[in-house]
């Protein structure tokens, strides 16, 4: 059983990745008595995001995924880890991050993401935003939900950390369904942080335990 790193008698340093509008890095921002601060902010592409980091007067990097391209993949990880680095993050939270990363040894366990569905359910490659919701409505589930998990360099296989269910209505939209769950990432995403940050995470293999 591999211990997470123990940080209970500091306040995390967050890095936070982005790609759109930075609504759960704001959720981050307004959480209450969440045990850390974020270090550093990167965004894949102009987008909104950058506007409410400095706003928020956070220290904001764009690091273009289409100035490098699938064919300068390495190059283009080596540079999100040397501003994360240089930022002396503890722990690397994806917040819509729509940009492969190839994850070093050294952040193995430091990354966490959130998804829109109950995985291992509506993940996976091209699974994200309206598109996870819209399979959720056409496949008939009566829940959905969120889930953060730790990242690994495969698509939503991580292993879970925390999943908040909501119901799904049969006059739902993809839209309607998306704010219900939303609602549910405000909560996941912080409480997830915390028990990273009181050292109460464990990876025993696929699976977290988590210690009272």
């Amino acid at each position: 059983m591999a211990a997470m790193t123990d940080t209970k008698l500091k306040k995390l340093r967050l890095g936070v990745l982005l790609s759109g509008g930075g609504r759960t890095m704001v959720n981050f921002l307004k959480a209450p008595d969440l045990p850390a601060e974020i270090a550093v902010v990167i965004a894949s592409r102009p987008c909104a995001g950058i506007d409410r980091a400095k706003e928020a007067n956070l220290p904001v990097h764009l690091v273009s995924y289409k100035d490098y391209g699938s064919a300068r993949l390495e190059e283009y990880s080596r540079e999100i880890s040397r501003c994360l680095d240089a930022a002396k993050v503890d722990l690397v939270v994806l917040a819509g991050f729509l940009s492969m990363w190839i994850i070093p040894p050294n952040y193995a366990g430091r990354v966490m993401n959130i998804h829109p569905a109950l995985l291992p359910g509506f993940g996976g490659r091209g699974m994200f935003g309206r598109h996870v919701h819209e399979a959720v409505l056409k496949a008939g589930c009566k829940v959905s939900g969120c889930t953060v998990h730790f990242v690994t360099n495969d698509y939503d296989e991580g292993p879970i950390v925390v999943q908040k269910a909501v119901p799904v209505f049969d006059a739902d939209t993809p839209d309607d369904l998306a704010a219900r769950v939303f609602e549910q990432e405000c909560l996941a995403y912080p409480e997830a942080i915390r028990l990273f940050a009181e050292g109460k995470l464990s990876i025993d293999g696929k699976i977290v335990r988590i210690r009272k």
